[in-house]
């Protein structure tokens, strides 16, 4: 075995490894829910949690990309309200941020 093969092996462990960690916490995470009851306090959060995922995800590119990004996530929500198509969305974003910074914004 030479080093080359080692490295792909290696390689391959790794991806293995993430893979089944993220099925043991998938299935934990089923489990887990499956024994606890769904009042409607924990149904509101559990339905604003991927709204509070994005916003963790989306608030510190547009901190610290400035106004150009600010601008592209403003079409981006613009766009999803007037015709609720993710594709059209994302390349009203994209290009709208793309023309801003060719702008010099």
């Amino acid at each position: 075995m030479n080093a080359s093969d080692v490295g792909v092996f290696g390689a391959l462990a790794a991806i293995m490894a993430m893979a089944a960690t993220t099925h043991c916490i998938r299935f934990t995470g089923y489990w887990m829910m499956g024994r606890i009851p769904l009042t409607p306090r924990l149904r509101r959060m559990l339905d604003a949690l991927p709204g509070s995922v994005v916003v963790a995800t989306v608030l510190p590119i547009v901190v610290h990309s400035g106004s150009a990004a600010a601008l592209g996530i403003g079409l981006v929500v613009a766009l999803m309200m007037l015709w609720r198509n993710e594709f059209l969305a994302v390349i009203g974003g994209l290009g709208a941020v793309a023309l801003a910074r060719a702008a010099g914004l």
